[in-house]
């Protein structure tokens, strides 16, 4: 359970990082990043929906260590 509440959680963080197309342009290594970050998001929450909680977690983790950083870069 504490796996799944840290990667929902981690989820959420990842998600509201993810910049809003708010008119900032983006160069080609924070675009790169966005998409790492997506993938990751979209391998979590696949390894989330086979209750694959492990994985999920270490997923949204790097998700929400990427998004960190690009808030950062911004």
């Amino acid at each position: 359970m504490v796996a799944q509440q840290q990667t929902n959680a981690s989820l959420s963080i990842a998600e509201k990082n993810l910049p809003v197309r708010g008119g900032k342009r983006l160069n080609a290594a924070q675009t790169d990043l966005v998409s790492k970050i997506r993938g990751f998001l979209k391998d979590a929450r696949e390894a989330a929906q086979v209750a694959d909680w492990a994985r999920a977690r270490s997923l949204s983790k790097k998700a929400q260590v990427l998004s960190e950083a690009l808030v950062t870069s911004l």
